[in-house]
């Protein structure tokens, strides 16, 4: 999945053939899907009703298992089997409820559609609440010596082995199934920032460049960028002062979400709502606090990034308004068709496989492309549906943005299809610390590729650009908001308050740190906290973005400069899905996030990349 408001920039590439590849193009998008064909989940949905009812029915029957894993490997096998099978089933349920449900948030029955699949995971964590109890109570040498007699055993190793791990944070049965069942009620600040943003806040109207602008979300995304400086200012300072008259309510949602992750991690016995967080992929903490530490070791570099885009709009200061206006232009647009040529000569370097691969899957009829009146906003790609194949929703636009969020979340998609070959269904679900890795190497070769076949200095200048916005928004800014929620957290975790004002004072420090000392940043602005929805949706999960680019970034300069030997250890790494833990799983291919190493040369291609476009400017 990705973040919603992540993307940024234009481009076509080569100029001196580029009329008559366009126009191919244009016609080659005529036969591309536009639209998704969810069939292959269900015919209609009056078949997924027929299938809800019939995974919840028989979620009962999961219970003639209980007590029994440790009888024999035949018994434990068989009661292994038929949760995964139940399982694989429900996700399918779930994929299905929640594209139909985005296809239109303003459609009741498919929002009622995507509630019923809600509640019937929270029953389906019920209903297999006694099963880590049961296992720990069996205990390590039973288990092992029963997976050492059922070869077929196997695909359940790495999951009953983490159960063992998790021993100390794993309750009795009446307890897992209490927290199973709390899930649901605990999700009610995610529903009530949703409804806020999507229905009840009066989103105001301005004009920028002579139109009238509805400036939701998606509108002041498309907004903040105007050319004229004075309207940006407008435009933040109308879209947060909307923001800010629902400060308190918002503040009230976050801290209830806050206050949930504490319950967990203390009914879990950890110390803190972080280590709750991170351990279950087993991800050190010191992971999390070791980005922290190098991007604000590296902010000279940031505000460094933030002079040169100063000069280059021509501007004597800077404000938080001028973040977003493009500093360097190309007059190209490109269309579905034009990205994804553009994306298959970008990823060559993957080998020929996943060339191959990927010219097929981009072909079906699995993405939902264009922005549509009620679709959700933003880019993700679902692929739960383990018989099926991902699915993915993009919004997509005819310029660098577009192309940049298709060849994105392609990445994904091509991790999820070449994991679920390599894997099966039990060891197929990689975490996201891995999901991350995978679409921002498709979006460093995809600017690789364009700055390699750049022509002219302004095309150049503004591919080397896209590399700075990369590192801006997708490093220092969800690391910036990585840092916000530990606050937060850590906050709560003492006992204080937090109420809506307190969470943008929060915020505001952040921001005139990250953003520097020469950057004029409005108070109001310090509401910003309630835009990004993945803190009332997840904990500690935008953190992940930032360890992703860092380690992709070591990926793509290996891919880039080696050979066959660098390409498959990547490759390795999609190819391993969830069957081991992923700190571990990017290790063995030779990226260490546990050490500053990767953030640190990450950082010095950053400050490489804003050298060479201070000697193009002179």
């Amino acid at each position: 999945m990705t973040d919603f408001s992540r993307r940024q920039a234009l481009m076509l590439a080569a100029a001196a053939a580029a009329a008559p590849a366009f126009a191919n193009a244009q016609t080659a998008a005529a036969a591309l899907p536009a639209v998704w064909d969810l069939a292959p989940l269900y015919p209609d949905a009056a078949a997924w009703d027929a299938e809800a009812r019939a995974v919840e029915a028989a979620l009962p029957g999961l219970a003639a298992h209980k007590g029994k894993l440790g009888e024999s490997a035949a018994s434990l096998r068989s009661a292994l089997e038929a949760i995964s099978a139940l399982q694989k089933r429900f996700l399918r349920l779930v994929v299905y409820a929640t594209l139909k449900a985005d296809e239109d948030l303003s459609v009741a029955v498919h929002q009622e559609r995507r509630q019923r699949a809600q509640a019937l995971g929270a029953k389906f964590g019920e209903a297999t609440a006694w099963t880590s109890p049961e296992v720990l109570r069996v205990g390590r040498a039973r288990i092992e010596a029963l997976l050492g007699e059922d070869p077929a055993l196997a695909k359940f190793r790495f999951g009953l082995m983490d159960t063992l791990r998790q021993a100390p944070h794993t309750l009795d049965d009446q307890g897992e199934a209490l927290l199973a069942a709390a899930s649901n009620p605990l999700s009610g600040p995610t529903t009530v920032r949703g409804q806020l943003v999507a229905s009840d806040i009066p989103w105001p109207t301005v004009t920028v460049a002579g139109e009238p602008v509805r400036l939701d979300q998606q509108g002041y995304t498309r907004a903040r960028a105007a050319a004229d400086r004075a309207e940006r200012k407008k435009v933040f300072d109308t879209f947060f002062g909307a923001f800010k008259g629902f400060e308190s309510s918002l503040g009230a949602a976050l801290a209830a979400k806050v206050n949930g992750d504490l319950f967990n991690a203390r009914a879990r016995k950890y110390d803190s709502a972080l280590a709750w967080a991170t351990d279950g992929p087993n991800i050190p903490t010191g992971v999390y606090r070791t980005l922290v530490a190098e991007a604000n070791r590296g902010l000279p570099i940031l505000h460094r990034y933030f002079d040169l885009r100063r000069r280059l709009l021509g501007l004597s200061d800077l404000g938080y308004w001028d973040i977003y206006p493009p500093v360097t232009r190309l007059d190209a647009r490109f269309d579905l068709a034009a990205s994804r040529r553009l994306s298959l000569e970008a990823m060559k370097p993957l080998g020929p496989e996943y060339s191959r691969e990927f010219e097929r899957a981009t072909a079906q009829p699995w993405v939902h492309v264009y922005p549509s009146k009620g679709k959700r906003g933003g880019a993700y790609v679902f692929g739960a549906a383990y018989d099926v194949h991902p699915y993915m929703l993009l919004n997509h636009t005819d310029n660098y943005e577009g192309l940049s969020t298709y060849a994105h979340e392609w990445g994904h998609a091509m991790h999820t299809l070449i994991a679920q070959k390599a894997q099966p269904f039990e060891l197929a679900g990689y975490p996201t610390f891995l999901a991350e890795v995978a679409s921002t190497v498709n979006e460093q070769l995809l600017v690789a590729h364009m700055v390699k076949g750049a022509k002219t200095r302004e095309e150049k200048l503004f591919y080397l650009d896209r590399v700075c916005e990369m590192m801006r928004a997708t490093f220092y800014r969800q690391t910036m908001f990585a840092e916000f929620e530990l606050a937060i957290h850590e906050a709560a975790e003492k006992g204080e308050a937090l109420s809506g004002k307190r969470l943008s004072a929060i915020y505001l420090d952040l921001l005139k740190r990250y953003h520097g000392p020469r950057m004029t940043i409005e108070e109001a602005y310090g509401v910003e906290w309630a835009l990004p929805g993945h803190f009332f949706d997840y904990n500690f999960y935008v953190y992940q973005y930032a360890t992703s680019v860092t380690a992709a970034s070591a990926f793509a300069e290996k891919i880039l400069a080696g050979g066959p030997r660098e390409r498959d250890a990547y490759l390795a790494v999609l190819k391993a899905g969830g069957s081991d833990y992923p700190v571990d799983v990017l290790k063995r291919a030779g990226v260490d996030m546990t050490s500053p190493e990767p953030y640190r040369a990450m950082l010095t291609k950053f400050e490489r990349t804003i050298a060479d476009m201070e000697k193009l400017i002179g």
